[in-house]
């Protein structure tokens, strides 16, 4: 299965970066460093991305 990063992911849920950190509770400067690599997100925060973004873990590619 083809893994798609962080972003990818948001943009393919039509979720602006300040929608999706609304939605998951987080500044909009911490879902951009999730993004790009700079800091990665907790369990529960990973576990609550892929139920915003509606994909499962297996597909998220972290890098």
């Amino acid at each position: 299965m083809p893994k798609i990063t962080l972003k990818a992911a948001r943009v393919n849920a039509n979720l602006t970066q300040a929608e999706a950190a609304a939605k998951l509770g987080v500044a909009v400067s911490t879902l951009k460093n999730w993004e790009t690599g700079k800091t990665f997100p907790n369990k529960p925060k990973i576990d609550r991305l892929c139920e915003v973004y509606g994909i499962t873990f297996d597909v998220l590619f972290f890098g």
